[in-house]
């Protein structure tokens, strides 16, 4: 898999950081889905090869502006790009309001069907050609989700120890069974397809939450996800000053759940603006690495905006590249 960082500020952008926007698809595949939109994803999308014509779904986590402003448009340039496929929305039912009052007041023609599916309805994971996704409920001062995905078609391996001890011979005969083909041996003995596979891996399983000030909240779809993808808008110190009630998380609380979840891999985001990059100053992001990496033994990222992370079929994210790495140090 392959997740594409479109924004990882919160509230407002920064010169180096836009607001909320995420892409996922599977390597080297041409179809891919967005999580948030906040204004101006589609300006960061011209920086990646990820074509609007090619997107399958958007997923909005909640209806703060910073999430999904950059919505109505990315959906009019979708139609001004030629799109005529039907395109699936899974977002807060308030966002479906949104949409079709700007729609309304701007008069967008859209030359495409939208199918909104209304999150908190959604209480079974959803089919894509590429991934199941599904949400877990979060807490923030709106009703905030996190989307799950889950991949599908899992190429199967044939058990060539198998085959060979069989004394099949390689060629056409092991390509029927690669196919799902049964076969005949040369004593007429029949060998199914589904005999000669090795026993597959569990599918990766992704979470990308939206805003959230409980992580402990996704314990237990953690328990069997390659990755977390979560926010981290403060440090400890600075979340204690801006009051209780809910809002977001800091990144000792994020790090703590990760690390008592034992989940192998975490990308954190959604970066309060006082962050700065230098760090000499009084607040730098890397107060925020620094106090997730102090109670967190995983795998960690600090994600940056145009940054690329791959989930390879090991399970083990690296990142793969950075836009504004030299802005870092």
């Amino acid at each position: 898999m392959e997740l594409t960082f479109l924004g990882t500020s919160s509230g407002v952008p920064t010169k180096l950081r836009n607001v909320s926007g995420l892409a996922l698809r599977k390597q080297a595949s041409k179809f891919w889905y967005l999580v948030d939109c906040g204004e101006g994803t589609q300006h960061q999308l011209l920086n990646t090869n990820l074509s609007l014509k090619h997107l399958r779904a958007i997923c909005i986590t909640h209806v703060h502006g910073d999430h999904c402003y950059g919505l109505p448009g990315l959906l009019a340039t979708t139609a001004m790009s030629g799109r005529t496929e039907p395109m699936t929305i899974i977002a807060p039912k308030g966002i479906k309001e949104f949409i079709s009052a700007v729609i309304k007041t701007t008069d967008i023609h859209l030359s495409y069907e939208l199918n909104f599916v209304a999150v908190e309805e959604l209480d079974s994971p959803m089919e894509f050609e590429e991934f199941d996704i599904n949400q877990v409920e979060l807490s923030h001062r709106v009703p905030s989700f996190g989307y799950t995905f889950v991949e599908r078609n899992i190429s199967k391996k044939l058990d060539t120890d198998k085959l060979d001890s069989l004394g099949v011979p390689r060629g056409p005969l092991w390509g029927k069974l690669q196919t799902g083909e049964s076969i005949v041996l040369d004593e007429g003995k029949e060998l199914k397809a589904e005999d000669c596979y090795l026993e597959n891996k569990a599918p990766r399983k992704v979470i990308i939450c939206g805003d959230n000030d409980t992580p402990d909240l996704i314990m237990e779809e953690s328990t069997n996800a390659s990755l977390v993808v979560h926010e981290a808008t403060y440090t400890k110190k600075i979340a204690e000053k801006v009051g209780p009630g809910p809002q977001h998380s800091c990144a000792k609380t994020v790090a703590e759940f990760a690390e008592s979840s034992k989940l192998k891999n975490l990308i954190l985001t959604h970066f309060s603006a006082r962050y700065q990059p230098d760090r000499d100053k009084p607040d730098s992001i890397f107060d925020i690495e620094n106090e997730a990496r102090q109670n967190y033994s995983g795998n960690l990222f600090i994600a940056n905006d145009l940054d690329v992370y791959q989930l390879d079929k090991q399970g083990y994210v690296k990142r793969l590249h950075t836009k504004d790495r030299e802005a870092y140090k």
